[in-house]
């Protein structure tokens, strides 16, 4: 019996040959709609946002043959109906290694044109993948910046849930709006398909009822034992802030460690504003 595809039939876990010759049917797109249904979120969601990629290990060659590296900064829109899994980025990257490009804005196009591509699967481009190179001599030029806010870490409670658990959210709902920023470097849940483990930062950004901060940190804290890509992992945050909490205006951002060379930092928010800069912690 056939199937969609689903992170089961990606190279996630599996063995693999790296490929150094150019080849875009590497990338492996895995639809949004599923694990969005699995929240209760059916058609078009109360969020929209990004997911921002960093890529540490672009290398190809010039005309010459000679090596270039560079460092990849990708933005791939949440309206996409499909991401793209993580290790078939890593190894569509690493097939870069051994092709010949004529300059850094071909191997720029080339990636722009793939992913988009591959995040609306033959469906039409409603919004085109960002791709931004940073050459090597600018590299002393990426910056290093903790999230900004108030820091939930700072709380010293019990914790003894350790799968998402939304009932520990709540809000003064009989109380006055407030305007937060909320941060905390304790946020780790699990590759549904290895079981690794992912480390993240989280920024929450609201106007409303005032969040209850210990129970905000014991729900993050609650997806340490949580299976679930990091982009799902941060829609389910909103999705669950939203409904509990009832902010009027809301935003959750989320920067994961790296791994194979690639950082992935969803960003999903309410309401239309500024996409947050794209700058790595310093545990990324």
């Amino acid at each position: 019996m056939s199937h969609s595809p689903g992170a089961a039939d990606s190279p996630l876990g599996k063995s693999t040959v790296y490929a150094d010759q150019y080849d875009a049917g590497l990338l492996f797109p895995i639809a949004r709609a599923p694990q969005r249904a699995s929240m209760g979120i059916q058609g078009q969601p109360m969020f929209f946002g990004a997911d921002l990629w960093t890529a540490y290990e672009l290398s190809w060659l010039n005309p010459r043959g000679k090596p270039q590296v560079a460092i990849a900064h990708i933005m791939v829109p949440a309206e996409s109906t499909h991401i793209i899994e993580s290790k078939s980025f890593k190894l569509y990257l690493g097939s870069f290694s051994g092709t010949r490009f004529a300059d850094a804005d071909e191997v720029r196009q080339r990636i722009r044109q793939d992913l988009s591509a591959g995040i609306w699967q033959g469906g039409p481009v409603r919004a085109s993948v960002g791709v931004r190179l940073v050459a090597p001599e600018e590299f002393d030029q990426e910056p290093l910046q903790e999230l900004d806010g108030l820091n939930l870490d700072r709380l010293d409670i019990e914790c003894d849930r350790f799968e998402p658990a939304p009932d520990l959210l709540s809000s003064a709902q009989d109380e006055q709006p407030v305007e937060e920023t909320l941060t905390s470097r304790l946020l780790k849940s699990n590759c549904p398909v290895t079981g690794q483990p992912d480390w993240g930062s989280v920024q929450i950004r609201y106007i409303g009822p005032q969040i209850d901060q210990a129970g905000l940190l014991k729900y993050i804290i609650s997806f340490r034992g949580h299976d679930e890509f990091h982009e799902h992992c941060v829609e389910r945050m909103f999705t669950d802030i939203w409904a509990r909490c009832r902010p009027a205006k809301l935003s959750v951002y989320a920067r994961y460690t790296r791994r194979g060379g690639l950082d992935i930092n969803p960003w999903r928010t309410s309401h239309p504003g500024p996409m947050p800069l794209s700058v790595r912690t310093a545990r990324q």
